[in-house]
Formats: C-alpha cells, structure tokens, sequence
C-alpha cells in the first residue's frame, strides 16, 4: 500500500525509516472519540489528532499505546484492539500509525504535555485535522454510515 502523502511539494527531511507510532482511539460508550492537539513546540503544532506516540524498543504496540497514554494523559488503559494502520509520509518523518480502539480506560484527562482534547462525533468541529487523522475519520464513516464530510476543510 502506498503511503499517504502529506505536504507533497514540500522536500523530505531527516532520516526516512519508517517509525512505528502507537495511537489510541479513544471511544466512549455513547460513540464520540478524542481528539488532542498537538502541544507546542512539536511539528505541526496546535493541529487535533488521537493521542499517542512512538514505538521503543523491545515494545508491543500496546504496551507503548500504554505507556503514551499515561505519559500524555494520564490515564490507564484497559483492554486495547488493534485496528488498522496507516503508513504516512510527512516531510518530517515517515511513519506507519498503528490505530488501535480503546474502550476501557480509568483516570481522569490530565493534558500533560500542555495540549488540548476535545470529544468529537463526525463530522468533527476542531480544526485544523492532522492529515494522518483524516483516514481514521473516513474509517468512522463508514462504520457508521455517515455520508457527509468528517471534518471542516
């Protein structure tokens, strides 16, 4: 599968091995999902995406969804479902998300790094959408039948 280009006209920086990121769906009960901004100081910062962060070393996807997810927001999460994955090609890096649903967690959010959540439903109302979060919004959409757009353009 090609990956998905992002800033196409923009030149590629850095080393270009793929870097596996574990990210975490979070859905609630009722059906809306959390989105985060990026904190300042990171690419593409102030940009809404699903919470999350790299893979170490010697780590399974969920052991690092884990991890991330109590590093950026404090909370524990129960049991997690791998999904889908995307591989993404930004002029910064290129990464392949490992999406995965989250259903049981405990804790309240704590926004550690300084970001911001919402709860969102489609289409979603935050923008801008990180373009590595717009095919998990499209996943949304057809698993719900939404036809409209699922995010502002």
């Amino acid at each position: 599968m090609k990956p998905l280009q992002v800033d196409e006209h923009q030149p590629r920086q850095g080393d270009r091995r793929v870097v596996d990121v574990a990210v975490g769906v979070l859905i609630r009960p009722q059906g809306d999902f959390l989105l985060t901004s990026r904190p300042d100081g990171k690419v593409y910062a102030g940009y809404w995406e699903f919470p999350g962060g790299k893979v170490e070393a010697g780590e399974s996807i969920e052991q690092a969804l884990r991890r991330e997810l109590e590093e950026e927001l404090g909370l524990t999460v129960g049991l997690v479902e791998r999904w889908r994955a995307e591989e993404v090609d930004y002029p910064h890096a290129r990464v392949r998300l490992h999406f995965c649903k989250v259903l049981d967690w405990s804790g309240e959010l704590q926004m550690k790094e300084g970001q911001r959540y919402a709860w969102q439903t489609l289409p979603v109302q935050v923008q801008p959408v990180l373009p590595g979060t717009v095919p998990v919004l499209q996943w949304f959409a057809q698993e719900r039948g939404f036809s409209g757009p699922t995010h502002p353009a």
